[in-house]
């Protein structure tokens, strides 16, 4: 999916380039919007409004629809969904130093998986991932979902099952605000190029600049700080991620547009099938129910413009 950048990005031209822009992947297409002035520090007190309005509307399961037995049975008895996810992913899952709450478009979803279980959204917990251990922990019962910018592959399911796809993004690239040789895929190649170590998008620098050196770092910040350092000139994730990069930090900028599509899926362990078809069913009727969108318009919303994409159709790609 193609995210318009925060306004400090573009120019008057640019905004109005992305306000016409029509995506169409994973089964779904989005009209996608211009930036808007949000400021990278924290949600505006309405946007923060917004989110605990979706918290407070969300559903929560008839009784009948968690069989004894099944996870969702363990989940409710606990008291708590445990959640592989993180708290530093901007517009996603941010950790306020304040306030301690951890807030986002997967956070508010994996609240609003809590609520639809265990009856209250804030009975979570947050265990964290990498692109490397996101697959061990779901398979031995550490977390009972991953909400963590998860990109559906074939080879991925073979190892967990995945609900959705609930979002799509792509690989874009991002750069220092001061580099202006690297616009395209093409110009990656012949430097250095980070990415996370485990991700798609390692394997796709690869395929589309084979001539690039490649270097592989656990997570997105550290990403980030070798491209602010000059030790690599150029970082390839989600254009979802890098745009609450930038979002996040004016001395960098995301340029170009995305050369993949990557789907976005809910990670659920294979050895409970009933699983993923329960969080698939929760998340048609929050789809149905506009409280998708209401949330997107309360996280993702705050840094653009315009009325929310419409979600890819679930089920619709190889692995989920």
């Amino acid at each position: 999916m193609r995210l318009p950048r925060p306004r400090h990005a573009l120019g008057a031209a640019g905004a109005s380039a992305a306000l016409a822009l029509t995506l169409t992947a994973c089964g779904g297409s989005s009209s996608l919007p211009s930036s808007s002035g949000a400021s990278a520090s924290g949600s505006s007190g309405s946007a923060a409004d917004a989110y605990q309005a979706v918290l407070d509307d969300a559903p929560v399961a008839a009784a009948s629809q968690i069989p004894s037995g099944s996870l969702m049975a363990e989940i409710k008895k606990r008291g708590k969904l445990v959640v592989g996810g993180t708290d530093t992913a901007a517009l996603f899952s941010l950790k306020d130093p304040v306030t301690g709450k951890t807030t986002g478009f997967d956070a508010g979803l994996a609240a609003m998986l809590a609520k639809y279980i265990t009856g209250d959204a804030t009975r979570t917990k947050l265990v964290q991932v990498s692109v490397a251990t996101r697959e061990q922990l779901l398979r031995n019962g550490t977390v009972d979902t991953v909400f963590a910018t998860y990109s559906i592959t074939p080879e991925r399911a073979k190892k967990v099952d995945f609900a959705g796809p609930y979002y799509a993004s792509g690989d874009a690239i991002l750069v220092k605000k001061s580099n202006t040789s690297i616009k395209t895929v093409k110009d990656l190649n012949g430097e250095t190029v980070c990415t996370e170590s485990g991700s798609t998008a390692a394997n796709d620098i690869k395929e589309y600049a084979p001539k690039a050196k490649v270097m592989l770092f656990d997570g997105n910040s550290e990403c980030v700080q070798a491209v602010k350092q000059g030790r690599a000139d150029a970082y390839v994730l989600d254009q979802a991620i890098l745009v609450g990069d930038e979002y996040s930090d004016s001395s960098v900028k995301v340029v170009g547009e995305p050369f993949t599509t990557d789907p976005y899926g809910i990670g659920t362990p294979k050895a409970d099938p009933e699983m993923k078809k329960f969080v698939d069913a929760w998340l048609k009727k929050i789809e149905a129910d506009g409280l998708w969108a209401k949330l997107w318009k309360a996280t993702l919303g705050t840094a653009v413009t315009g009325d929310a994409p419409k979600p890819p159709v679930i089920g619709s790609v190889e692995g989920s």
